[in-house]
């Protein structure tokens, strides 16, 4: 029986959805809130806040066209996450989806709020103008095919961030990262592989997205595969566990998104 990774998205909170927004080049999570504002909907929108934030994505929307909050109650909820968004390192830049009709687009206006937190009408507005603040030179990306060489290729991207940024102390253990998550994505997605490396400070973020939405799960080391440099072998997704500060899962449109921060050991 598996075990799911501390921040795996496979259970969505009642009013709340996460996803990877695979529409844009960065890492952007889209987090989506409906329904009545309550007591219960504010819990279940805070610690999907949190799960996001967990993720450390280069940018968050949050699309509140479904909500129905008629006194504006749920301002404080996102004044305060982007306060916690600018203030992690590097910053999430954040934007609200709120249509200009509703009563908290005003509300917020009202407060400055649209000074350091954007609020657009919808998702693609927000996707666009995110795109213009993420910065790409600490971001690596390639697509792969579900090939033999591709963990092979998706390591050989890690070593050219790893030396390009200086971050030669993660080289070993964010190259095993990344060929666990690879392979995993060959054998049980088999589809095309989207891998990104990303400078997060003095650490790296790896992301592998594939177009299989099932979430992974940790199972029993495999045997040994023929032919893979004992250097570059691990046990599966408990070699990630074991290696990276932090990983999990978030489901995204066309399938799913599996991450992992590499930071120097303490």
């Amino acid at each position: 029986m598996g075990v799911s990774p501390p921040y795996l998205h496979d259970h969505t909170e009642q009013g709340v959805r996460v996803s990877a927004d695979t529409a844009a080049d960065a890492a952007v999570s889209l987090l989506t809130v409906r329904g009545p504002w309550d007591a219960q909907l504010r819990l279940n929108a805070s610690v999907s806040l949190r799960r996001c934030f967990a993720d450390h994505p280069d940018g968050l929307i949050v699309d509140l066209s479904g909500l129905l909050d008629p006194h504006s109650e749920s301002a404080s909820t996102w004044t305060t996450a982007r306060q916690f968004a600018a203030a992690l390192e590097p910053p999430v830049h954040m934007a609200l989806c709120v249509p200009p009709d509703l009563p908290l687009a005003d509300h917020l206006q009202g407060l400055s709020a649209g000074r350091f937190l954007p609020v657009y009408a919808r998702v693609g507005q927000a996707r666009v103008a995110l795109a213009g603040r993420i910065p790409g030179d600490d971001r690596l990306t390639a697509t792969l095919w579900p090939e033999a060489e591709a963990p092979s290729l998706a390591r050989d991207l890690v070593s050219d961030a790893c030396l390009s940024w200086g971050l030669v102390r993660l080289l070993h253990p964010s190259r095993l990262v990344m060929s666990e998550l690879v392979t995993n994505a060959v054998e049980h997605a088999g589809t095309e592989i989207r891998v990104t490396v990303t400078r997060r400070g003095n650490g790296l973020q790896l992301a592998v997205a594939d177009g299989n939405p099932s979430l992974p799960r940790i199972v029993r080391p495999s045997r040994p595969r023929p032919g893979v440099p004992l250097d570059e072998r691990g046990s599966g997704l408990r070699t990630v566990e074991r290696t990276a500060a932090r990983w999990g899962a978030v489901p995204a449109e066309t399938g799913k998104v599996v991450w992992a921060t590499v930071r120097p050991a303490s």
